[in-house]
């Protein structure tokens, strides 16, 4: 008889990574047009004049994590499945992506499609695969597993997800440390930008105040719930209050190093610890000092306060507005090398607190069960 399929955290990744993949691709979806050759014919194209050993890095390590999660997703699945069978699929779920997207990029004015990155991505799927079929033949997804279903609840697989999520979605530069969400001025201006030129413009509500910029007080709030949101929701899915004294440094820390990788991406290495001033470590300290207080609370009273605490840090986040230096980072972001980077991490910035309510909201509706 064949092994339980097993219910793995890798599979909502692979389709939360392939979306990013085809958002990555195809940005800015604009200028559509039909060049008269078709769609694949860059696989037979002379090789590329211009490339760089970034482009070469970026295509490869880009589909790792692809191959990876996919390769994983079968193992744990079916584990029956063999590793060699694992790493094949995976390879070809890469390949697939990869000449998928390519062949559309033939569409779109800004954007080339080109052999190299096509066997370059299949390199990175096919590593990231290997990667997954040597920790699965030497055991540590096993272990992972085991160590898992100790730590954590059976019904944590949502929870692990955007845990998992968060530090990718912080790699994006934010106007304020682990202020993610701050998405309502350019929802506002997106929205009229579409309804230019249409009597519906006049329906858009005008906005009855001006967005103030954050009083060092309320960046320290902002911070301190900021940083609360991930903590909280680790503690939804860890099981005792001594796992949750271990998890929660482990969460903060994270959120710390991936903050200083994205200033230094952004305004060099020299600059990564540059926005640690003295309202981001009292949020943090007393973000640390809260955590230590609800180490032993119940997850249901955690995913409540959660639930509160995100709403409020939405709130003030987007009563601010982003600030010049910030908007000239995001347009260094948008227009130069981080391109790629662009709707890897951009969208998972705006859109992950919001799935943080809509998962805190499913657990709060099912009935309490704590194990």
């Amino acid at each position: 008889m064949p092994a339980p399929a097993h219910k793995t955290v890798a599979l909502p990744l692979v389709f939360a990574y392939a979306a990013l993949i085809v958002y990555a691709s195809l940005y800015p979806f604009t200028g559509w047009r039909d060049q008269g050759i078709a769609p694949w014919a860059y696989i037979v194209a002379p090789w590329p004049k211009y490339w760089t050993a970034f482009d070469i890095w970026v295509n490869v390590v880009g589909y790792m994590p692809f191959g990876f999660l996919v390769a994983l997703a079968l193992l744990r699945s079916r584990p029956e499945r063999s590793g060699l069978s694992a790493v094949l699929w995976a390879t070809l779920a890469g390949g697939a992506i990869s000449f998928t997207m390519e062949s559309l990029q033939s569409y779109i004015p800004v954007r080339v499609a080109s052999n190299l990155d096509l066997g370059t991505n299949i390199l990175g799927a096919l590593l990231g695969a290997v990667v997954a079929a040597l920790l699965d033949r030497f055991g540590a997804i096993g272990y992972w597993q085991r160590t898992r279903s100790q730590w954590f609840f059976a019904d944590s697989r949502g929870g692990l997800v955007l845990l998992a999520l968060w530090p990718v979605a912080l790699l994006f530069p934010a106007a304020v440390t682990f202020g993610l969400g701050q998405v309502f001025e350019r929802l506002e201006s997106g929205i009229a930008d579409l309804l230019v030129d249409t009597p519906f413009l006049d329906w858009l509500p005008v906005r009855q105040f001006e967005l103030e910029p954050l009083v060092p007080g309320v960046e320290l709030l902002c911070v301190l719930l900021g940083a609360l949101v991930p903590c909280l929701l680790s503690f939804m899915v860890t099981r005792s209050a001594v796992r949750r004294a271990i998890v929660l440094p482990l969460v903060l820390l994270a959120g710390l190093a991936v903050s200083a990788l994205s200033a230094a991406l952004s305004y060099g290495p020299e600059h990564a610890w540059a926005w640690l001033d003295l309202p981001v470590q009292a949020g943090v300290a007393a973000a640390l000092f809260v955590g230590v207080l609800l180490m032993g609370v119940p997850r249901r009273f955690c995913a409540a306060l959660l639930l509160i605490v995100q709403v409020v840090h939405l709130s003030l986040l987007n009563q601010a507005p982003e600030s010049a230096y910030f908007a000239q980072t995001l347009a260094t972001w948008e227009q130069g090398r981080f391109i790629r980077f662009h709707g890897l991490a951009q969208w998972l910035g705006w859109i992950w607190p919001f799935a943080a309510l809509a998962y805190v909201l499913t657990v709060l509706s099912r009935r309490p069960r704590e194990g």
